[in-house]
C-alpha cells in the first residue's frame, strides 16, 4: 500500500502540484511525502504555478488580516464614542482628549499602528496629560517613555535636572536627543528658560490611541 502511494505521490508531484495538494490524494505524514519527492525535479513552467499559487495564498492571508484589524479599530472606536455621552460631565477628562487631538500623534491611512504619543515644551501640560494618560486609559507607568529633545548648544545638564524633578523621573528614564545648532535660528526660545521639548510615548498603545480617536470623533458628534 506504501508503495503504491508513493508512485501516486511522485506522478502527482511531476504533474507539478504542491505537497499540499499531493496529501489531498496521498494520506500520508508530510515527512515521508518530503522523502519520497525531495529528488523529483519541477519545469520551470510547474515552479512557476506553484510561486504564483503561494504569493496567492499569502495574499488572501494578508487581506485576511487587514480586514480583522479593521474591524478590531471599528469596535474600538465605536465602544470610545459610545461613552463620550457620559465622559462629558467630567472636565478632566475632556480636557486630555482636547489636548491630544491638539498635539497627539493620531493615525493615518499611510500609517496605521501607531502609538499613543504627545509633544510639548511646557511642562504643566505635560504634567496633566501624564496623569491624564494613567487616570483614564489605565496606562501602566512601566510602559511611560519620556525623550527630550533639545538643541545642542543650550544648557543640556539644566534642561535635564529641570525635567527629571518636574516628572519624578530617575535619569535611565529619561532618553536626550540632541537638534543640530543653527547659527542664524528664528525660534524664539534661546533664553535662559528654554528647556527642550519633552515627549511621551506609550508602549504597546496602538489600540489606546484609537481610543483617543474614537472619543475625539464622539466629541465632534456631540457638538454636532
Amino acid at each position: 500500500m506504501k508503495l503504491g502511494f508513493k508512485e501516486k505521490a511522485i506522478n502527482l508531484r511531476k504533474q507539478g502540484l504542491s505537497y499540499s495538494e499531493v496529501l489531498k490524494q496521498v494520506p500520508v505524514a508530510k515527512s515521508t511525502l518530503s522523502l519520497w519527492l525531495r529528488s523529483v525535479g519541477l519545469s520551470k513552467r510547474q515552479k512557476q504555478r506553484l510561486t504564483e499559487k503561494k504569493l496567492k495564498s499569502m495574499k488572501r492571508g494578508w487581506i485576511k488580516v487587514h480586514r480583522t484589524r479593521i474591524e478590531r479599530m471599528e469596535k474600538i472606536k465605536k465602544e470610545a464614542k459610545d461613552e463620550v455621552r457620559k465622559l462629558m460631565k467630567d472636565p478632566f477628562w475632556l480636557l486630555g482628549v482636547t489636548l491630544y487631538w491638539a498635539e497627539g500623534t493620531k493615525e493615518k491611512m499611510w500609517r496605521k499602528g501607531e502609538r499613543v504619543s504627545f509633544n510639548n515644551m511646557d511642562p504643566q501640560m505635560i504634567i496633566v496629560f501624564n496623569k491624564w494618560l494613567t487616570k483614564y486609559l489605565e496606562v501602566n507607568k512601566d510602559l511611560l517613555r519620556y525623550q527630550l529633545y533639545i538643541h545642542e548648544k543650550a544648557d543640556i545638564e539644566k534642561a535635564q535636572k529641570f525635567w527629571l524633578k518636574k516628572l519624578n523621573l530617575t535619569p535611565d528614564k529619561l532618553k536626550i536627543y540632541l537638534k543640530r545648532h543653527n547659527p542664524k535660528p528664528l525660534r524664539k526660545n534661546v533664553n535662559d528658560s528654554y528647556n527642550g521639548l519633552i515627549r511621551i510615548r506609550v508602549q504597546r498603545s496602538s489600540d489606546l490611541n484609537r481610543k483617543i480617536a474614537g472619543w475625539t470623533e464622539g466629541i465632534v458628534e456631540y457638538f454636532k
